[in-house]
Parts: C-alpha cells; structure tokens; sequence
C-alpha cells in the first residue's frame, strides 16, 4: 500500500505541473463566477438559476472529463517515453501497483477539483436569489419548483394492447397487398405503432382524456403536486397558444356523488399555453384520494378549433431536498471521469500518447451521443444482418459508457428531478466495477507482459 501511496503522490504533482490543469482550473474559477451574473434564461429567477446551473454543470463536467483523460493518457506514456519509469520497476515494486497508484492518484484529483467546482456552483445557485431583483412569487415558485426534489408519476402505456392493434393493421396491409415495398418489416411496424401512440393521445375539439395514478403517496396539507406536460396540434392555431381546461383529484367522485358530498377537493385549472414546450402548474396535496388514487383529465376547448395532443403528462411531488439532490447528482459525474481516468491509463499501457488519447475522447464523444447511436442502429436487429449485429455492434455498444439520456446529470437539477441511491448504485455497479473493471484488468494484463526496454549487449 505504501509503493501504491507513493505513485499516487507523484502522479499528483505531476498533474498540478501539467499547464493543461493550470489552464482549466484558473478557467473555472473566472467563468462559473461570470456566469452566474451574465446567464438570464427566460428572464425569470428560476429561468436564471436553471441556465445556470446546467451550463455550470455542464461546463465543469466537460472540462474536468477532458482533463482526466489527458493526464491518464499522459501520465505512464510520459514515463515510459522520458525512461522515467526505468527508475520505478527496478525497485521491489509490482507493474500492477505502478497502475492502481496512477489511478489512485487520478481519482484523488478529480474528487478534489469536482468537490472545489460543485460547492463553488452550489453556493452561486443560492446567491443567485439573493442578487437578483425578484419578487416573493419569483422567489416562492423557485423553492417550490427549483430548490427541492421531485419523484415523478407518469402513466404507463399499454404494451399488449398496443401490439395487438399493431399486427391487426399490419395484417391487414399485407392481406390487402398495402405494404410499402420500400419498408422493412420492422420500419412498417414502427409508423404503425407511432401511429396507434399519436391516436391514443390525441383529443378532438370538445373532448377529454382521463390519466389515472394508483398509489400516489399522501403529502402533508403545505406540500403541492405538479402536472407537468407539453402539447402537439393537428394545426396551428389562430395566436399560438392553446385553451383548455384541468381537473385534477379524485374524478370517481364527479360521477358518483354531488359536489357537496365529495370526500376530498377536484381542482380546476383553466390554461392558455404555447405548444412544443414543457408546461407546468401547482395543485394542492390534498387532491389525492385516501387510496392513493389521483385523476388528471384534460378539456380540448372548442376555441382551439384543432386537434391537442398532450405529450409526456405527469405528476411530480415532493420526495428530497436540492442538497441531497445536488450531492447525487456531483457523484454521477465522479462515475464519468473514474471511468476515464481506467480508460485512459488502460490504453496507455500499450499505445502511445496521440494514439490514446485520440480513443479515449472518441470512446468520450460517443458516450455523449450513445442512445442516439443505438437508437440508429436498432434496424439491424433484423433481418439478415442479425448475427452480424448482435455479435458484434450490439456488445460494443453496451460496454461503452453512456453519458447522455438518463445519465445525463443536468436533466436532474433543471427540472428538480430526484436521483435516488439505487439508479446511482447501478451506475457505479455498471460503468465503475463492470465497465471500468474489465478496463482496468486488461491494463494490468498488458503492462505485466510488456517489455518495457530491451536488453542491449
């Protein structure tokens, strides 16, 4: 442990020479600072403290990532190159403590930095308030729907029954002789499935769709709950903008019993909102039913003269504090660059700095775009390159990491979205002891066998 020790320290001060940290951390230090005063959003308090924190976020996790792959990319390649590693593995010292101290000594690096940087962006999120011209509704709505924590609730679609109607019509094309002679199998079924979603969702003029909830947890009376959706239109309407109406509590009561014999309150919101953007209001707690049952209903208006449909509807409520929130969400961007910090120092072991540090920001970028790239190639999952794909890109793709979509750390914090302990357990289980294991392993393996000079007589 003390040899490992030993080479953490030294690859330490060698990352502190490097003028590339330097440069990154003086660049922090000015930037994050300058940006919580320029950044303005939609030109609301929480617009502002929502532009800020992700660009903040953002920014700091990029250039922490690049910094970890060019000091892992550099440290043993510089070594090796200057002959300084000549005067490592003369000593009773083992080629794999050479690797694990490096590593140690990366991860101590990041964890410092990511510590400096996320504390210094947590206490600009919360001066950001206290500099701003705000009002006590800007500054009530931030705390309600910015500084806190929020589980979501969506309703689940049903798979079986969408099948169903799937094959139906697509049978039915084939019985007909109507299938495209220019679409896979998998491309029809595909638009036809869009199709059947489009038609579940969609809500002509004077109509109403019902999503219910089962199990909604009971909130205390001062807590809220919030429907969160955004709107597609079979045409545009005449201003841009959207007329419904909102019934939100217990719609089994509406149909039961008179208004006055209801057991608990149904809420009624009247909306006039733009479409193609996230949308979103408060309802009190109390609409939840004492059996944890919650009905949303949405009112196309016939004002609207056009078709609605709502996309992504949900129900948010309170579940965790921002701090905690913020913390989990720092420790998902420690995942990224310990998987970078093993990527990089792997690659080293066998290849020269250029080479390794041009794959690692390539294996980096496409971690950045990963779902987009799977999504692309998903087609190949049939037909008659099956094999080639499942052999070959569908296990390629899996073990390179994804940073994007879920993983993505921004997403959390812009819409206060609680990141629990066990979707991050799976991360680390994944990305760190799998992923960055099997990395760390062959490295190991590569650097024990290689001649590191050669025997001149």
């Amino acid at each position: 442990m003390h040899s490992v020790w030993a080479v953490a320290r030294n690859t330490l001060a060698q990352a502190f020479r490097m003028k590339i940290a330097v440069v990154i951390i003086i660049m922090l230090l000015l930037v994050l600072p300058f940006m919580s005063m320029i950044m303005i959003g939609d030109g609301t308090l929480q617009g502002k403290l929502q532009t800020f924190i992700s660009y903040g976020l953002s920014l700091t996790s990029v250039l922490l990532c690049i910094l970890t792959i060019c000091i892992s990319a550099f440290t043993l390649t510089n070594d090796i190159k200057r002959k300084h590693i000549f005067l490592v593995v003369t000593k009773p010292i083992c080629r794999f403590q050479i690797l694990c101290g490096k590593l140690l000594g990366l991860i101590l690096l990041d964890v410092f930095l990511l510590s400096v940087f996320a504390a210094i962006i947590y206490g600009l999120t919360y001066l950001i308030p206290v500099l701003t011209d705000a009002d006590a509704v800007e500054l009530a709505k931030a705390q309600r729907e910015f500084f806190t924590a929020r589980k979501t609730l969506m309703v689940e679609v049903n798979e079986e029954q969408i099948n169903r109607r799937i094959l139906k019509a697509y049978e039915e094309l084939e019985r007909t002789g109507q299938l495209p002679d220019t679409m896979t199998k998998r491309k029809i079924l595909s638009t036809l499935r869009g199709q059947e979603l489009l038609r579940q969702r969609a809500v002509e003029v004077g109509k109403k769709k019902v999503w219910e909830f089962e199990n909604v947890p009971q909130l205390s009376e001062n807590d809220s709950l919030f429907v969160r959706y955004k709107y597609e239109v079979s045409s545009s309407t005449p201003d841009g903008k959207v007329y419904t109406t909102w019934l939100i509590g217990d719609y089994r009561q509406t149909e039961q019993f008179g208004p006055g014999d209801w057991e608990s309150p149904v809420y009624s919101m009247n909306r006039s909102d733009v479409t193609r953007a996230f949308q979103e209001f408060e309802v009190p707690a109390n609409a939840v039913a004492s059996d944890g049952y919650l009905a949303v209903v949405f009112h196309n208006l016939t004002m609207n003269q056009t078709t609605v449909i709502p996309q992504e509807v949900q129900v948010l409520f309170r579940a965790g504090s921002f701090t905690g929130n913020f913390i989990r969400v720092t420790l998902l961007i420690l995942a990224r660059l310990i998987f970078l910090a093993v990527l990089g120092i792997s690659v080293s072991t066998w290849l020269s700095f250029p080479v390794a540090i041009l794959i690692c920001i390539v294996i980096y970028s496409i971690g950045m775009v990963n779902g987009f790239i799977v999504d692309s190639f998903s087609y190949l999952e049939h037909g008659f390159s099956v094999m080639l794909y499942s052999l070959t890109l569908k296990p390629l793709m899996w073990f390179l990491p994804r940073f994007d979509g879920q993983f993505n750390p921004t997403q959390f914090m812009i819409t206060a979205k609680f990141l629990n302990w066990q979707f991050l357990a799976r991360v680390y289980g994944l990305m760190v002891f799998v992923k960055a294991a099997v990395l760390l392993l062959s490295g190991v393996w590569i650097f024990s066998n290689r001649e590191i000079a050669k025997t001149t007589v």
